[in-house]
């Protein structure tokens, strides 16, 4: 009968499925490229090629490109020419590009990606688009899985502990669930406690709010504590560099609060023999700052008051895809032009409004529409009254069309008066990116999308 039952079931696998085992091993490839240029030029090189035992990343849907980011991998197997995984991302080298240093310098920048490993000889094509959605640079290479110099890399000897699993099951199948590792920034070995605590605390925080605490049992939660020599990532606008593990820093394009790292490579190295796809570096610091970059990484402070705002928030951008609804009322800057649609779910230029959330708006309601000038003032929120919450969302939450996103007073618009993507004081994200995180959620994990 056991004999049986596993012939039913194989046969009636699904073909996304079927495929993956086709084309690829149950193992990882790591991709180190360097994106180097300036305002006008971009420049992509390969640096290094790795193997990891186990595939962590989605096993169905591989050739599907969900959100378009600002650049993609697209894989090719060599000899039929079919596509078989692509990956998109945005990168903090395209957000430079548009600093004024831009203009002047050329500067280089790491990433790495992890992809599925082949089974055969595969061609790897990579793009980076601007903001018109145009491509400014591509570059292809050829990757054969029996190259002797492709560096088997494993466990690097930094001790992880599961802080959440998916089922809460013990040995629950990573392929099961979406794989998030936390990493320690700015932890000295005597402070390894205090790291898993404030893990705990980021998992309490990033499943407390819709969407995520409906979909809390569709995620892996890894702490991995890789120690640094000195506490707290560096603070230039004090004169403080420190020795820690990312070797993150405030003033990121001199933004005193936007904390970054530009070393993703030896991100990469610490979270080696860990399974993965998405990653958040927690910094151990008091200092207001973080940032998120769709597809490449999280940064936020522990011991912040809004820790659990900004991680939320941040999260947002680098799981979600979504763009910041604020604007500065002082820019000239235009990061969303007037002839191109934003590839971000919850922001739109009204050039293609349908492929948005035109199917969410109520009848009749205005584009652009007015702002709700009976919004009390969120100081003045009780928010342990769940009544006054409620009404203060039915205010801010309807579904519109509002003018001012995307750092943009004019021609940017964002879905509702207020959300975790516009404001800390916001809890909860709109309907709009509520439902553009489930989706990018059942992509990930194979489900048909909604």
């Amino acid at each position: 009968m056991i004999l049986l039952a596993s012939l039913a079931l194989l046969f009636v696998l699904p073909m996304e499925a079927q495929d993956f085992n086709k084309y690829f091993e149950d193992a990882t490839l790591r991709l180190d490229y360097i994106f180097a240029g300036n305002d006008h030029e971009q420049h992509i090189y390969l640096e290094n090629v790795k193997r990891q035992e186990k595939w962590a990343g989605r096993r169905s849907r591989l050739a599907e490109k969900f959100l378009n980011g600002n650049g993609q991998i697209t894989v090719t197997d060599h000899d039929s020419k079919k596509v078989i995984y692509v990956w998109t991302f945005s990168t903090l080298f395209q957000e430079w590009q548009l600093e004024a240093e831009a203009k002047t310098t050329d500067r280089a920048f790491e990433t790495s990606y992890n992809i599925p490993f082949p089974k055969n000889k595969i061609d790897i094509t990579v793009t980076l688009t601007d903001n018109h959605n145009v491509v400014t640079s591509k570059f292809t290479h050829t990757i054969d899985p029996k190259d002797i110099l492709i560096r088997k890399v494993g466990a690097t000897g930094v001790p992880f502990r599961y802080i959440w699993k998916g089922n809460n099951a013990p040995n629950a199948n990573i392929t099961d669930c979406i794989d998030i590792a936390i990493l320690a920034e700015g932890y000295t070995e005597a402070e390894r406690n205090k790291f898993y605590a404030d893990c705990g605390r980021a998992v309490e925080a990033l499943f407390a709010n819709e969407p995520f605490k409906s979909m809390k049992n569709r995620f892996n939660v890894v702490a991995v504590a890789a120690p640094s020599l000195q506490s707290g990532p560096s603070v230039p606008l004090k004169g403080k560099w420190t020795n820690t593990a990312t070797d993150s820093h405030y003033s990121t394009f001199y933004s005193d609060r936007y904390l970054t790292t530009r070393n993703m490579h030896k991100v990469y190295d610490l979270l080696s023999g860990v399974p993965f796809e998405h990653v958040i570096i927690l910094a151990n610091s008091d200092i207001y700052g973080g940032g998120g970059i769709y597809n490449q990484v999280t940064v936020v402070t522990s011991d912040h008051p809004t820790f659990k705002e900004v991680l939320v928030h941040e999260f947002g951008h680098s799981f979600g895809g979504l763009g910041d609804e604020y604007e500065y009322g002082n820019s000239a800057d235009v990061y969303y032009p007037a002839d191109t649609e934003p590839w971000e779910p919850n922001l739109t230029t009204l050039v293609d409004f349908k492929s948005k959330w035109a199917d969410m708006m109520p009848e009749n309601q205005p584009v652009p529409t007015p702002k709700n000038p009976k919004v009390p003032d969120y100081k003045s929120i009780d928010f342990n009254d769940a009544k006054a919450v409620e009404a203060l969302n039915a205010a801010t939450q309807v579904v519109g069309v509002f003018e001012g996103g995307g750092y943009q007073e004019k021609g940017c618009y964002r879905p509702a008066q207020e959300c975790r993507m516009k404001i800390n004081e916001v809890r909860d994200f709109c309907p709009v990116c509520a439902r553009a995180i489930r989706r990018i959620a059942d992509f990930y994990t194979g489900k048909s999308e909604k």
